[in-house]
């Protein structure tokens, strides 16, 4: 029986030609990271089983990929339930082995400390285009910084990379703070114990709109003038700074005002300094799903992608999951698969500073001749040429369109009674 030559079920094979946008995307953002003072790190794919179900991920920790015990640990015989037969889980997001990783070695790092991480994940959800089982994800985070000016940096390294990667790409950066959900439930009235399905429902607007969240707020057993002052504070809010300063007057009673202070504060400032062309709105219906979320939260949106390439928040008790010390944390996560998706689709060539040059010989070319030929072109990669050399084939106008569809625009011939 022939061995499976396609890849597991929700995984996929990565030809050249993505990767090579793969690898362009990672070098973008990677340089422009490294500009704003971030550090590449790296952790284990694999992280103890506790550490990833404790109740911080989500819905994510339903889609672990477990790891069975080996060896001497593993008892089958006698095993009850499933912690008897696993101990480690494969990484379903980087921000939990970031956690653990800063814990684990904060004497040898400085503060604040402002990491970058590019690596894959796992997560055992149902296939579909463009979701897949194993993805790159790219986090920038920055610990022990509890001001604001972790997010304005956050907010601005992302726009700026994205500003490189997509620069003909209009996105929005959307922006709201935990404390202002909170607020606005408590103002208008919502039982404390009902505040988790309210922001549950909220997070459905995307999806269902206004008369959808109205409705399901009604049947989830809210009083309707609880529901009715929600709906109106959502539709009548403005989506800039001054939006955010007469909500804050409105909460006051409730919420602490810093929170809408602070708010205005990154948005003003990242406004003001900002290099890259973007939207920056307030939108009060922003959730974002993680339960382990403690202040501000955004999200980027793409126009022509129709969806989000991106998203973060401050995490500050987090860290004090591992230490028992609350650490002032915050990060923002790029969409890598979807801009690479989005790339792809729209046949985006990679810009070059000298373009791509393909070599084709003569089959059975001399030693003294095609040692010219490799002196040659040692010679145009020191000056920044990509050079591909290959061996002449019969049909060479389908290998040179395939080496077109490749990115290599200039093809150099080489033939025995010619040299």
């Amino acid at each position: 029986m022939a061995l499976s030559k396609k890849p597991v079920n929700g995984m996929k094979d990565i030809l050249p030609r993505e990767m090579e946008i793969r690898d362009y995307v990672t070098n973008v953002i990677k340089t422009t990271y490294r500009e704003f003072g971030f550090t590449p790190i790296e952790t284990p794919c694999m992280e103890n089983i506790a550490n990833l179900s404790n109740k911080q991920g989500g819905e994510n920790e339903k889609l672990i990929f477990k790891v069975l015990k080996r060896g001497e640990k593993l008892h089958l015989d006698t095993a009850k339930e499933e912690n008897d037969v696993v101990d480690f889980g494969m990484r379903y997001d980087l921000t939990v082995p970031l956690c653990r990783f800063y814990s684990n070695n904060a004497n040898d790092l400085p503060s604040p400390f402002k990491a970058l991480q590019i690596g894959n994940v796992w997560r055992a959800d149902r296939p579909q285009r463009g979701r897949y089982r194993q993805f790159t994800q790219c986090d920038i985070d920055i610990l022990g910084d509890p001001t604001n000016l972790a997010e304005i940096e956050l907010i601005l390294a992302t726009t700026t990379a994205l500003s490189k990667i997509c620069p003909d790409n209009a996105f929005t950066v959307r922006i709201n703070d935990r404390g202002i959900l909170f607020g606005m439930a408590r103002y208008c009235g919502f039982a404390e114990e009902a505040m988790d399905s309210v922001l549950i429902t909220l997070d459905k607007m995307d999806k269902i709109g206004f008369e959808g969240v109205e409705k399901e707020l009604l049947e989830n057993g809210n009083a309707p003038e609880s529901v009715s002052r929600y709906m109106e504070i959502l539709r009548t809010v403005t989506n800039d700074a001054e939006g955010v300063k007469k909500l804050g007057e409105t909460l006051k009673d409730v919420m602490d005002p810093s929170v809408c202070q602070g708010l205005v504060h990154i948005m003003e400032t990242v406004k003001d300094v900002a290099e890259a062309e973007f939207g920056l709105v307030f939108d009060p219906t922003l959730v974002r799903g993680m339960s382990y979320y403690t202040g501000p939260i955004f999200e980027i949106s793409m126009d022509e992608f129709g969806g989000s390439v991106g998203g973060g928040g401050r995490y500050d008790e987090m860290i004090g999951k591992f230490t028992g010390n609350n650490t002032s944390a915050c990060g923002f996560s790029i969409g890598f698969e979807r801009i690479v998706m989005l790339l792809l689709e729209r046949n985006y060539e990679i810009p070059t500073k000298n373009g791509k040059k393909a070599y084709l010989i003569e089959k059975n070319m001399p030693a003294d001749k095609m040692l010219t030929i490799l002196k040659q072109a040692q010679e145009e990669r020191n000056a920044g040429t990509q050079i591909n050399i290959s061996i002449m084939k019969k049909n060479k106008k389908f290998q040179k369109d395939q080496m077109t569809a490749e990115g290599y625009t200039e093809f150099v011939e080489f033939f025995k009674d010619r040299m």
